[in-house]
């Protein structure tokens, strides 16, 4: 055995006389560490450190002045306006000024039963917004138009049937499934948008790490710096691209719809309910509840907008698009957006509608399925509404 010197017992007597002489706690070897408190059983037993569980303490307390409560039609025209005012300013606002779109035509290209047209053009001073736009060649006249948004992933490509080496494909494959090629075969016409943060339209930096790479961080921190939102951004996107159908002749934007998945279902569901001219959305993947989908499960920072809580719940955002009509789908299997979360938050916007007396214009799909557009009952929805 190994002799211990005056010295290291003097350093022993001193760290016992400076600390607690308790024994210091060990996971057992059936434990798996997970930080300080592994192991520890007494001590704590009225101690709190789930952060999840304070939020949710407090979104239960939270006043959501806002909320829907009105009883007849006159009442919610009321609440829609005074919550679309608060929302406005909650997203950051929007430019007072509509400046010149700019737009260019970059390539043109036709395909079986469509021509494929790649644009540009720019939604605010500083910001250039590239697009799809998708027209059936049987069209007649000015068709009837669906802006399509991707969601979390390569971007605008993995909409139109373009494949992550820049190619043409045409099996739909992905939870995405070229969901604006479809919006066409079905006889509209689709403007599919870049969102900011992704394909394009990311910083050098995140750009270098693969096309799947998202770079909504850092932009949306800058933009919440700012007292802005991403979901600001995108929506006001949207609201340009609606001037950008007004601006041609085969295009008609007395009918235009939105539709979008995940990040692309938050961004058409806060379109639609701030643009009125929008006049019917699709949202894949999203309409659920703050408290149970971003409130409670990791998601992008895209996804929130600081203080909206206080004021309305998602249902509430969804009901300021009546009486128009809208359609949600959810997959029984989602991991992020739950599905009892979905089912419960269209319960109430259906209650909203019914409000307006518009219960026959509001539909929600869910079908077996996870985090994926499905399209089977949404796309003939969309197109009913968009071609009568």
């Amino acid at each position: 055995m190994r002799k211990v010197s005056r010295r290291e017992l003097g350093r022993l007597a001193a760290g016992i006389a400076a600390g607690s002489t308790l024994p210091a706690v060990q996971p057992s070897a059936a434990q798996t560490y997970i930080g300080p408190l592994t192991g520890v059983d007494k001590g704590i037993d009225d101690r709190r450190f789930d952060p999840v569980v304070y939020a949710r303490e407090l979104y239960a307390a939270a006043p959501r002045r806002l909320r829907f409560q009105a009883r007849t039609r006159a009442e919610a025209e009321a609440w829609q306006k005074a919550l679309h005012a608060k929302l406005t300013e909650l997203v950051g606002g929007f430019p007072a000024e509509r400046t010149p779109l700019r737009a260019t035509v970059l390539e043109t290209r036709s395909f079986p039963g469509y021509r494929r047209e790649k644009i540009v053009f720019d939604s605010r001073p500083g910001v250039s917004v590239l697009a799809y736009v998708l027209v059936p060649a049987a069209a007649r006249g000015p068709a009837a138009t669906m802006i399509c948004i991707p969601g979390h992933g390569r971007g605008v490509d993995d909409i139109v049937g373009i494949d992550e080496q820049g190619r043409d494909r045409t099996d739909k494959p992905g939870y995405e499934h070229d969901f604006a090629i479809q919006a066409v075969e079905a006889g509209m016409a689709a403007v599919a948008i870049e969102p900011m943060g992704f394909g394009c339209r990311r910083d050098p930096l995140n750009a270098k790490r693969g096309l799947t790479q998202k770079a909504c961080e850092p932009i949306a921190g800058g933009a919440l710096m700012m007292g802005q939102t991403i979901v600001g951004w995108r929506v006001w996107d949207i609201m340009r691209a609606v001037d950008y159908i007004a601006s041609r002749r085969d295009l008609d934007a007395s009918r235009v719809g939105c539709m979008g998945i995940s990040g692309g279902g938050t961004a058409t569901l806060f379109a639609a309910a701030l643009e009125p001219r929008i006049r019917v959305a699709l949202v894949s993947g999203y309409l659920n509840t703050f408290r149970d989908s971003i409130g409670s499960l990791a998601h992008c920072v895209d996804n929130y907008v600081p203080g909206i809580l206080n004021w309305a719940e998602m249902y509430d955002v969804a009901g300021l698009i009546a009486p128009r009509p809208f359609f949600a789908e959810s997959g029984e299997r989602d991991p992020i957006f739950p599905v009892q979360s979905a089912r419960e938050s269209f319960a109430k916007v259906r209650e909203i509608y019914g409000v307006f007396g518009a219960a026959d214009k509001i539909e929600h799909e869910v079908f077996d399925g996870e985090h994926v557009f499905w399209g089977k009952r949404g796309i003939p929805f969309v197109t009913r509404h968009l071609k009568t």
